[in-house]
């Protein structure tokens, strides 16, 4: 795919959830775009229905191929999954069907990212509950891309756009840990999986653009665990890693105390910054900028954006949702796609 002109297959998420409505708004925002193209991936009804919440005055067309060209202004395409047909569910109940048309509509977009049909994949949220109803055995988006690009080493990146420092910039956030419990995250902090971490990390920053990438490395205790007073996570395992990571040349600092470091990132110190475990990462970027943060899935042979919210059922379907994220989330797959030549080099096609 080309990346003058990037076509994007963008996911609903689940149908009865705020996936169809936010997905239509970002859509037509940029039907008018010359120089890329998002094409919804998903049930049609879904989207028609969605565009009728959100009070917009477009055309939903379906079209057979990614490679169409676009109509223009109050025309938005949908590559129809066909799952549900007419017959979509109620506005925000957990339902197998829609959790089943989630996770086609995923498969769809993926198989069209592998073959070169699209630049990139832009994902909707997903109903875990509704997944799972569905048959699914998977946590979560980055599992289920994982299993269908035959990758198992796949990583979460935020990307925060930074308005800290004279010079705003990308921050990236990185997660050693994701979809466990606390406690579990921290016995996992052993210095092999944090060397690892560490070095997925900074391949990921220059995949994306870093050319001498300075990652930041947080500690996981109150002032980094004041010598192993208030914990020993940073002695036993996170600084023995930075050590090793630094003796390969990596240009790694840390263990800094997660008080300070990601306001340091954000001002231009560092390029990105290894968060230790779900919430720590996800609360800086989350209240620095709630509907400006994004997730990209880096390890994955395709470019994956991501809105980094959930399905929203309590107010799915009242033409209240606020498309501020998926929007941010399709930009980025606009502006990462000149690097999906290499993200294919490094990371398998």
């Amino acid at each position: 795919m080309p990346v003058e002109r990037p076509v994007l297959a963008v996911t609903l998420g689940d149908p009865v959830g705020i996936g169809p409505e936010i997905t239509a708004r970002t859509l037509a925002e940029y039907a008018d775009e010359s120089g890329h193209h998002g094409v919804a991936v998903g049930d049609a009804e879904a989207l028609r229905r969605g565009a009728r919440a959100a009070d917009l005055d477009v055309e939903v067309r379906e079209v057979r191929t990614f490679d169409v060209e676009p109509a223009g202004e109050g025309v938005i395409d949908v590559y129809d999954t066909g799952v549900l047909d007419a017959d979509v569910p109620a506005w925000g109940v957990v339902d197998a069907r829609a959790g089943q048309a989630a996770v086609t509509a995923i498969e769809v977009a993926t198989r069209a990212a592998m073959d070169g049909k699209v630049a990139g994949v832009v994902t909707g949220p997903i109903h875990k509950e509704a997944i799972w109803a569905s048959g699914s055995k998977h946590l979560g988006h980055t599992e289920m891309l994982g299993e269908l690009t035959g990758v198992t080493d796949q990583d979460t990146m935020f990307v925060v756009r930074s308005r800290v420092s004279d010079e705003p910039h990308h921050l990236r956030i990185f997660f050693a840990t994701r979809h466990v419990s606390l406690r579990k995250a921290l016995d996992q902090l052993t210095r092999d999986k944090q060397l690892s971490s560490i070095r997925r990390a900074v391949t990921a920053l220059e995949v994306f653009g870093a050319d001498s990438p300075r990652l930041a490395v947080a500690a996981v205790n109150p002032h980094g665990g004041e010598n192993g007073a208030f914990g020993t996570e940073e002695i036993d395992g996170i600084a023995p890693a930075c050590d090793d990571a630094r003796a390969e040349g990596l240009d790694v600092s840390g263990p800094i105390p997660s008080d300070s470091v990601f306001h340091q990132g954000l001002t231009g110190r560092y390029d990105g910054v290894l968060s230790q475990y779900h919430d720590q990462g996800h609360i800086a970027a989350k209240t620095y900028d709630f509907d400006g943060t994004i997730s990209v899935t880096v390890g994955l042979p395709i470019l994956r954006t991501s809105v980094d919210h959930g399905t929203a059922f309590d107010i799915a379907g009242t033409g209240r949702a606020d498309h501020a994220t998926m929007r941010s989330a399709y930009l980025a797959g606009v502006e990462y796609s000149p690097y999906v030549p290499r993200i294919r080099a490094t990371y398998g096609i």
